[in-house]
């Protein structure tokens, strides 16, 4: 199995025919979920699916935890996108990437992440920090 980080191709149809709203408070609902080194995910992930989903943990459960975005905006010729850090807590989580998608939309698959190798905690704190939200560093960048 493996996880390669990607903007989800499906993804790069959908905000040019039916679009997702990222618009912080007003927009849709994203989420992100967990996953093991079992599942395989990557740019042709269309959808989020428990296969291979971290088990239940703390404050973790299937389907996984609903993010904060960030607004759009624009720096030069590059969109971009970001959101606030997630943690859950109390939590007993081996994770080697995550998908964030859009549950207001069908659950469409947006980015899939690659942790680089599997992420721990024990019965601790699992934390995302999401980069900055700039053209250069921001999660979701479209240039």
């Amino acid at each position: 199995m493996a996880i390669t980080q990607a903007v989800c191709t499906s993804f790069k149809q959908e905000i040019l025919v039916e679009g997702h709203n990222f618009t912080a408070s007003t927009g849709d609902t994203f989420k992100i979920a967990l996953y093991s080194s079992d599942a395989t995910l990557s740019a042709s992930t269309t959808a989020y699916s428990d296969t291979n989903e971290v088990s239940d943990s703390g404050t973790y459960s299937a389907g996984g935890g609903s993010l904060t975005a960030v607004t759009p905006t624009t720096s030069g010729t590059t969109a971009f996108c970001d959101f606030a850090n997630i943690s859950f807590t109390s939590a007993t989580i081996t994770a080697r990437g995550a998908l964030i998608y859009n549950s207001s939309a069908s659950n469409k698959a947006v980015v899939v992440l690659d942790f680089g190798g599997d992420k721990t905690s024990t019965s601790g704190t699992f934390t995302i920090a999401f980069p900055a939200a700039d053209s250069s560093n921001a999660i979701l960048r479209l240039a």
